[in-house]
């Protein structure tokens, strides 16, 4: 497998660390509100990094933070009146009802800022220690020029970082460019103990802290978005890296951002849309869906069009998944054929082909068309009357690629029917088969007022949910 390392700006081959074993850190998201539609693109990408290592009989070690104290949230708590812990409290708790709507697996550990300040203080002592920290004014910096890499992941220049930084007017920094590891509390806001006084940790520390904590000095995997890149990925490098004295990360990944109708999403242009907005319109899986259909690298165009096209799409697979299922079941013919035996070995040029662009820096768009083009290749093949074993088989194989993307999860064709649904249509089969054709008509209007659709096949009557 390749993987295009934002470091090297370049494909390379994926050499785990350890054989047999991936170590993952993700950003997670800093809990003070709904997460909005550019959040949801690397929970998905990554997510589907994960299941695909996972496919490929890697033991996956995928850590994922909460970003719990933070100046977003206790603005949001002086706002609404309530704690910050309450207000973080309640977001993560909004985030796992987006992440589970959007087939996103919970991370092998979510660790919160809040659960490791004594890990955080302790990194800040070791930065310290080696000159590449100072405290000032009961605030703590890192002394970014002394760190002589900084720069190497946005492939800037300290020189060109300093003259172009703006007039800083905190004057307890030795540089402009010198970035918070703690900062020291506000009247009225929560804080920790120190041995530079009461405060908390700055954003960035944090995640060093923890990454350290469950998965080592040196990890395979770091990812995000790619407005993380700088400062926030920059700055885990240069305080990891000081405080280690080794590498921090072996490939680093960045997923591209999202535009809304070609523009940039904002809150002041009113384009400003929640995961949980998206999903009422359209549905959790449809979102997912969308955003596989392109390269996680790939800039994203979000628009009503486009996520009708993910949702038709998404729609296919479930009919195809749904009659394969069906005709498993209900099939005359029970056992396979030479012919079929002999089609089912053509199927896996398709698994083939799946593995190959996904090895080939996980790309999904091209792993969703090879799946497409199984399914018409499918539905082509069991259009007359195949055989039990053949359908189970190639909803096996559908299944397969499927659950590699995380598709297929909000719904099934086995989903259980009310008493009431399940008698209406054997209401209606027996008056069809006394050729009361007026009660079956009446029936079947009525059902599909239910969001019930039937379909009469040679196999028997089908159903589908509107």
């Amino acid at each position: 497998m390749k993987i295009y390392n934002s470091m090297t700006q370049k494909k390379e081959e994926f050499i785990p660390i350890e054989k047999g074993k991936v170590k993952i850190y993700s950003c997670g998201p800093t809990v003070y509100d709904y997460i909005h539609i550019g959040n949801a693109r690397p929970m998905i990408m990554f997510d589907v990094l994960r299941r695909y290592l996972e496919y490929k009989g890697l033991e996956v070690n995928f850590v994922q933070n909460f970003t719990d104290i933070d100046d977003k949230i206790i603005n949001r708590a002086n706002k609404e009146g309530i704690s910050s812990d309450a207000v973080a409290a309640k977001y993560m708790e909004e985030y796992r009802i987006d992440a589970e709507g959007l087939g996103v697996r919970p991370a092998t550990i979510h660790p919160k800022a809040t659960e490791n300040i004594p890990e955080i203080i302790d990194m800040v002592k070791q930065l310290i220690d080696k000159g590449f920290a100072y405290e000032s004014g009961g605030d703590v910096y890192f002394r970014t020029g002394k760190f002589k890499e900084y720069g190497k992941l946005s492939h800037q220049s300290l020189e060109d970082l300093e003259s172009g930084a703006r007039v800083d007017i905190n004057e307890q920094k030795e540089s402009p460019v010198d970035f918070v590891l703690w900062k020291s509390a506000k009247p009225g806001e929560p804080y920790w103990d120190s041995p530079w006084g009461k405060g908390r940790p700055g954003w960035h520390i944090e995640c060093s802290a923890m990454s350290v904590k469950h998965l080592g000095k040196t990890i395979d995997i770091h990812c995000g978005g790619q407005d993380l890149i700088f400062p926030h990925h920059e700055n885990e490098i240069a305080q990891s890296e000081a405080a280690n004295g080794c590498t921090f990360v072996k490939y680093w990944m960045h997923n591209g951002f999202i535009s809304i109708d070609n523009n940039k999403m904002s809150k002041s242009l009113g384009n400003f849309f929640t995961v949980r907005e998206a999903a009422q319109a359209y549905g959790y899986e449809a979102i997912r869906m969308f955003m596989l259909m392109a390269h996680y690298r790939s800039p994203l165009n979000y628009s009503e069009e486009s996520l009708l096209q993910a949702k038709a799409a998404l729609q296919r697979l479930y009919t195809a998944d749904e009659n394969l299922e069906f005709l498993s079941s209900n099939s005359s013919v029970t056992e396979l054929t030479d012919d079929e035996a002999d089609y089912l070995k053509t199927l896996d040029t398709f698994k083939e082909r799946f593995i190959q662009v996904m090895d080939d820096d996980l790309n999904t768009a091209d792993a969703v068309s090879v799946i497409f083009e199984m399914v018409r290749s499918i539905n082509v093949k069991t259009e007359k009357n195949p055989s039990r074993e053949m359908a189970a088989e190639c909803r096996k194989r559908l299944r397969e690629l499927t659950d590699v993307l995380g598709l297929l999860y909000s719904q099934s064709a086995s989903d259980n029917l009310t008493s009431e649904i399940e008698a209406l249509i054997e209401a209606r089969q027996k008056a069809r088969k006394a050729k009361d054709f007026a009660e079956a008509d009446r029936i079947r209007d009525k059902l599909k007022e239910m969001g019930i659709l039937l379909e009469d096949t040679p196999q028997g009557v089908k159903w589908k949910r509107a």
